[in-house]
């Protein structure tokens, strides 16, 4: 019998891992679908072929789903993100030059130190330029949050372009940027070329930043529920498979293949078992939580993340906040998706569909209608905390 069949697009990612071990491990193919993987480079193409009909879903950054059902540069088509592919998982990484002119140490900056030196390079005259993976991406949104928060102006004080994230260390080794902030391998592939050093982790930024979805045309998803059920409930078994110890070895030796990263084994073990190499010759360091993938209802598509990017993106394009365009944004996040597929599975299930972003300071138990949910901290660097019901007047708030 022929299984019913997924065409999800991705990018050479370590947080690609889920689709990807789906297919590998059997997870899809016991849950009744198939899975075909599509490989790209850029993030505009993987959006471009799920809206075009090439793809059946995508390994998507969670901003770009909610800028296509908007219409930020392109004619709008409503997306749907019923599971969360990973939580943090990215990096700011200098040049060599930069993080010797701003002293980086052995270990990660404190972000808000840095971006005092940071201040002090810019106000000689010399505009930075830093790389991100994509406009609407949140290494895009983190990167400017992080920046504008300590003093240094985005669009004025530096200057941020798109690049490809398997390009991103070229691009630092041609001189073309003086930073990048990308997921991994990449920022590890720079560091291990000599041509980076790992500054920051993007989970100092935002401890719990909503990072890469599963995304699908909303018209799909509705056509085919039943089969959206079944792919979801394999991603979520392939979520746990990826966070047992003693899958990682294996899970890295899949991912390093041609096909899927088509880098160093070692290098994503590294980032699977969160232990960063800042520098070349330096020792891999253990940063807990760096890429989260599974516990804490990590998978869950909270609209309340959607609203923070929504809450950036009004605030980075120029526009006003709009009611209707700020529901229509969290509405991309489909927790009600989500809860079909898994009730009755091991999944713990939320009570809530929104929270309270940046709230939680330490591990606090919350409501939940199916298992038990305690949440680590979500703090924002800043120590601002973010109500979806109140975006203008936190829009207001910041600087």
């Amino acid at each position: 019998m022929t299984l019913p069949l997924f065409r999800i697009g991705f990018l050479p990612l370590v947080d690609a891992a889920l689709p990807i071990l789906a297919k590998e491990q059997g997870f899809a193919a016991s849950e009744g679908v198939a899975i075909d993987l599509v490989r790209d480079l850029t993030w505009a193409t993987v959006r471009d072929r799920l809206l075009y009909g090439h793809t059946d879903a995508a390994h998507m950054v969670a901003p770009l789903a909610i800028a296509t059902t908007l219409g930020r540069g392109r004619p709008a088509v409503p997306l749907a993100v019923p599971f969360v592919l990973g939580l943090n998982g990215n990096a700011v990484t200098l040049s060599t030059a930069l993080a010797e002119t701003v002293g980086l140490g052995d270990g990660l900056a404190d972000p808000v130190r840095l971006g005092e030196r940071l201040r002090a390079v810019v106000a000689t005259g010399r505009r930075l330029r830093f790389g991100v993976v994509h406009r609407y991406s949140s290494h895009n949104y983190m990167l400017r949050y992080w920046l504008a928060a300590v003093g240094v102006r985005p669009d004025l004080d530096v200057e941020i372009v798109v690049t490809s994230p398997p390009f991103a260390a070229d691009a630092l080794a041609a001189g073309e940027v003086d930073g990048i902030c990308v997921g991994e391998p990449w920022n590890s592939i720079a560091v291990d070329r000599g041509v980076g050093r790992i500054a920051l982790v993007t989970a100092q930024i935002w401890r719990r930043g909503v990072e890469k979805v599963l995304a699908m045309r909303a018209d799909a998803a509705a056509e085919r529920g039943e089969e959206v059920a079944a792919l979801l409930r394999a991603l979520h078994r392939a979520a746990a498979h990826f966070v047992a110890p003693d899958t990682a070895e294996d899970s890295a030796a899949i991912l390093s293949r041609r096909e899927y990263c088509d880098a160093p084994a070692a290098t994503i073990l590294r980032a699977i078992t969160d232990r960063v190499r800042l520098a070349r010759d330096g020792a891999a360091l253990h940063i807990p939580d760096f890429m989260f993938q599974y516990r804490e209802a990590a998978n869950f598509p909270w609209r309340s993340q959607a609203a923070w990017l929504y809450s950036q993106m009004t605030r980075w394009d120029g526009t006003p906040f709009a009611e209707e365009e700020a529901k229509a944004a969290e509405g991309v996040f489909r927790p009600d998706l989500y809860r079909a597929a898994l009730a009755g599975s091991s999944a713990t299930l939320p009570g809530a569909s929104s929270k309270m972003e940046g709230s939680i300071g330490s591990a606090t138990g919350v409501g939940a209608t199916q298992g038990r949910l305690i949440l680590g901290s979500d703090r924002f660097f800043d120590g601002r905390a973010f109500d979806p019901d109140e975006i203008p007047a936190y829009l207001r708030g910041l600087d």
